[in-house]
């Protein structure tokens, strides 16, 4: 394959006393005309190959019909009021909903209806106390730089807004409707409706990541900040400090915990915490001393099982939500002594959502479901009846293939025992497989739905998710075991998969590919320049592959204490071992490699990927081909479904040919 000719310039960095070369940082401006034109060859590139893969219409054509299983939320309760969001086969985004005894239920926002083009997104809303107002954010073109606008849910018009640079903002409404605490450029304001944004009150003017939260009754703020391993978290009165001037006490600050904080209907503050407790315990406080000091230990730690969520339902039951291996289950404690008193059923070995309750008490709950031949739908359990029952089905209807779930054990190279789910039809013998991962940040691979999963493994082929350290499967050590200067074991874990497939039988090294997004993305940046052999193709999609500048482009500098810092002498060497840019070396038979971007992706750039296309290109020595799919108008989260459903059938068409899933198809 001829590609398109990127100069390679003399470009090194003195930094801490390593030489690092970046031959091709002319391609991090997108706005010169030599990083257009060499864009632009690519994209032709990538056409050419795309029109020719075999399959592809039927891929996306099975994709869709998939997808078509459509999706739906939890109710979020305010009175009588509910809202959810729900998408049909027939919609391009998800739609906001209300209803009310009495009314049928409509709609109140519609991305679609906002913007024809299918490019704005509705990335966050929520509903004031008697759900009489809803502030929501969107977004154009995947940018994810949120306007935050409020609507009057009785007549659909927007009375407040718009207010810019609210990225996926949380906002905590006061009692009243006539103000609300919010994040604007990363710092917490508060806005009172009908006054210029500009003259908001700063609460919190550090530039962090925060989160926020308000009693049911609106007496008690509470301010969690992003920090080195965990957050930091304060609580305000507002019952005896101003809204403008909240005293703030400190819950807890540097402790290297994730604690998640809300004071519930009985007035009681709860805290699920990983303090002292790395799979998570809840405790409870009184408000007024917060401080873990003053913790008691409602509910403690399973010695295997991770707990991420709790609700509190009538007077004297709370439900724990946990993930064994990253199966949920659900248990009923008694409120008082936080004795377990049994089990909710769920409706198989997947995944449960976040539990929603009505912020006034009662005995319902209501969460999802989802498992891998399982549309996602809504399930609500009675406390009072024990008895669990399908609230809200997904919206289509959709025929899904059989296929058996084998969940392995294996061992990385440092002897670590390591969790993977192997996918697959009934048979034997090696056959076509993907292999995907993620290993970053404490998110966990679930079992869950997928358009795009099931299409492969219906087709012949083998899915693999590795579930490694990194993630948050196994709770706040596992997390930490693969970040900062432990990172090279997320992908030590990863090609540790690839070998126990091998040797297993499910595949061989030139029917594999490896598959991952975003910080998966460097895991399969870091596992193709580190063990090309092992793999027959690989997709990076938004991936990060220069380890050494992620910090200067998107949202890298809030991802220091995930990666570590350039900056740094000695967190530059972790960088630098393992930085998949810096990795590429002349004369290697590198895996037939498609490097996804999109445009608008305003939290990884695409810099990453095209510069990283143009190193590949140069120094595969093998006839696989290195390939760039470049989506302008679309970025790193929420899209067009239309535009998902596009993406994920040519990955599968990409990955058909060059693990030789095409040729078994056509060989049938």
């Amino acid at each position: 394959m001829i590609y398109p000719s990127a100069e390679r310039q003399p470009v090194v960095d003195r930094l801490h006393g390593h030489a690092v070369p970046d031959p091709y940082r002319w391609l991090e401006d997108p706005a010169s005309p030599r990083t257009r034109t060499w864009l632009a060859a690519q994209d032709e590139l990538w056409r050419g190959h795309a029109a020719e893969l075999p399959g592809r219409d039927d891929w996306h054509a099975r994709v869709a019909e998939l997808t078509g299983a459509g999706t739906v939320s939890s109710p979020l309760w305010r009175g009588e009021r509910h809202f959810l969001l729900r998408r049909t086969a027939a919609q391009e985004h998800p739609v906001l909903y209300v209803s009310a005894p009495g009314q049928p239920e409509r709609a109140l926002i519609d991305p679609v209806e906002l913007d024809p083009s299918g490019l704005t997104t509705l990335d966050h809303w929520q509903p004031d106390a008697d759900g009489r107002l809803l502030a929501y954010q969107v977004s154009r073109s995947g940018d994810e730089r949120s306007l935050l606008y409020v609507m009057d849910v009785g007549t659909g018009q927007v009375v407040d807004g718009p207010i810019d640079r609210c990225r996926y903002a949380p906002v905590a409404w006061l009692p009243d409707g006539k103000a609300f605490f919010y994040v604007r450029s990363r710092q917490v304001r508060l806005h009172r409706l009908g006054t210029p944004a500009e003259d908001d009150a700063v609460i919190c003017a550090g530039d962090r990541s925060y989160g926020l939260g308000i009693s049911p009754d609106g007496r008690w703020l509470t301010i969690s900040a992003a920090a080195p391993g965990g957050n930091d978290l304060w609580l305000a009165d507002l019952s005896v400090s101003p809204a403008d001037h909240p005293a703030l006490r400190v819950v807890q600050e540097g402790a290297g915990a994730v604690t998640a904080p809300a004071v519930g209907p009985d007035g009681r503050l709860y805290l699920l915490t990983t303090l002292d407790a790395p799979r998570g315990r809840l405790c409870v406080a009184d408000p007024e001393r917060p401080g873990p000091g003053d913790w008691a230990e409602l509910v403690g730690q399973d010695p295997e099982a991770v707990i991420g969520d709790f609700a509190i339902v009538d007077d004297a039951r709370l439900l724990i939500g946990r993930t064994r291996h990253a199966i949920s289950e659900m248990d009923v404690h008694d409120l008082a002594t936080g004795e377990r008193l049994g089990r909710v059923p769920l409706p198989g070995l997947g995944s449960a959502g976040r539990m929603a309750t009505r912020p006034e008490g009662g005995h319902e709950v209501w969460f999802t479901y989802t498992d891998g031949v399982t549309p996602g739908s809504v399930y609500r359990h009675d406390t009072r009846t024990g008895h669990t029952s399908l609230w809200a089905a997904a919206p289509g209807a959709v025929e899904v293939p059989e296929l058996e779930a084998r969940r392995i054990v294996y061992t990385s190279a440092d002897g670590t025992p390591v969790r993977m789910v192997v996918l697959a039809r009934p048979g034997t013998g090696p056959r076509p497989t993907i292999l995907y991962g993620y290993g970053g940040f404490g998110l966990s691979l679930a079992p869950s739905y997928s358009g795009y999963v099931l299409p492969w493994v219906e087709a012949g082929g083998v899915f693999a998710l590795a579930q490694l350290r990194g993630g948050g499967e196994e709770g706040a050590e596992w997390h930490r075991d693969g970040m900062l200067d432990r990172k090279q074991n997320v992908f030590d874990d990863f090609t540790a998969a690839a070998e126990r497939l091998i040797a297993d039988g499910w595949t061989t090294a030139a029917q594999l590919g490896a598959c991952g997004e975003s910080n998966g993305g460097l895991l399969v940046g870091a596992a193709l320049t580190q063990r090309p052999e092992l793999f027959a193709a690989a997709v990076c999609s938004a991936p990060l592959l220069d380890m050494v500048r992620y910090e200067l482009s998107g949202l890298g500098p809030s991802w220091r204490p995930e990666y570590g810092s350039a900056d740094d002498p000695e967190q530059l060497g972790w960088l630098l071992a393992y930085s998949p840019y810096h990795r590429v070396r002349q004369g290697v038979d590198y895996p037939a490699t498609l490097l996804a971007a999109f445009g608008g992706d305003s939290r990884v750039d695409p810099l990453h990927a095209r510069k990283m296309c143009a190193a590949l290109q140069h120094a595969t020595s093998g006839s696989r081909p290195v390939l760039l799919r470049h989506e302008s108008d679309v970025g790193h989260g929420a899209r067009a479904v239309s535009r998902s459903v596009g993406l994920a059938a040519d990955m599968l068409a990409f990955f058909a040919r060059h693990t030789g899933l095409a040729d078994q198809a056509r060989g049938r």
